[in-house]
């Protein structure tokens, strides 16, 4: 199997995957246990196959440990984004809350999120374990570093918060982003990735076998991650990429206006006056 092809491999999940997700979280709120269940489904037949393959460093052992951390992660998505595991504080912060406060604030927000996030990591550790394959633990600490990266410089502000990907019931997310043109991290989180990438890559392209397929799936996702980090600051709606995903969105805008109003004119008076 190519490095093209695993490329393209991850390029394709990473775009159909956000495209599915971000539409069964726009669905009416009856559809979510249903939605749920799959992704349940899929994460435990994720952790199978990061066992199956835990002691296979082939080229399909690499796609199926991918894979089956890609259905982990995934999983925590869906539940974040549908509401079901999102934090203990559920209402906008604070108008014009400050330094330690809005921190601790906007941690209550995405507190059980994170919890679950380690969870999934410790079953993709106690899945692979013993094993050669290491695949899916470097890929789930990637996106979770990458992330956690992405979260920090929003909080801290960029000019293009991603408010639009917002489900009706995450409005209140809104209400600690910080609306500026740059911050002190963004630079560094972009040039630390950058290098992490050229080193990723230079692993794909002296490996053999599974190793070189391992590390083009890493470089893969280590680019869209960076690319994801320059959606925040470049004046391009990157919701274009999934117009189709977005679809049950703007379906139920009708019924969800009160709330995402709500929020929005939160967030709209705490800009203004400066706390944000």
């Amino acid at each position: 199997m190519t490095l093209g092809l695993a490329i393209a491999y991850a390029l394709f999940v990473w775009w159909f995957a956000t495209g599915v997700i971000l539409y069964l979280d726009g669905l009416p709120s009856r559809t979510y246990p249903v939605t749920m269940l799959g992704a349940s489904v899929l994460a435990a037949a994720g952790l199978l196959a990061l066992h199956g393959s835990r002691h296979d460093a082939s080229a399909i052992g690499a796609y199926h440990a991918f894979t089956g951390a890609l259905a982990v992660w995934g999983w925590n998505e869906v539940a974040f984004l549908l509401g079901w595991i999102t934090g203990p504080r559920r209402t906008p912060a604070t108008p014009g809350v400050r330094g330690l406060q809005r921190v601790l604030e906007a941690c209550e927000m995405v507190l059980w999120h994170e919890a679950a996030l380690a969870l999934g990591f410790a079953a993709i550790v106690f899945a692979s374990w013993g094993g050669d394959n290491m695949l899916g633990v470097q890929t789930y600490v990637l996106l979770w570093a990458m992330r956690l990266s992405a979260k920090i410089n929003i909080f801290l502000g960029v000019p293009n918060a991603p408010v639009s990907f917002l489900p009706a019931g995450l409005k209140h997310l809104a209400s600690c982003f910080r609306e500026r043109s740059m911050n002190f991290l963004f630079p560094v989180s972009v040039t630390v990735s950058t290098v992490v990438l050229a080193l990723f890559g230079w692993r794909a392209a002296m490996a053999e076998g599974g190793e070189a397929i391992a590390f083009a799936f890493l470089s893969a996702f280590m680019a869209l991650a960076i690319l994801e980090h320059w959606f925040l600051v470049l004046p391009w709606p990157s919701e274009k990429l999934w117009k189709w995903g977005m679809r049950s969105h703007l379906t139920r805008l009708p019924v969800e206006a009160p709330l995402a109003g709500a929020a929005a004119t939160t967030y709209a008076d705490a800009h203004s006056k400066g706390s944000l």
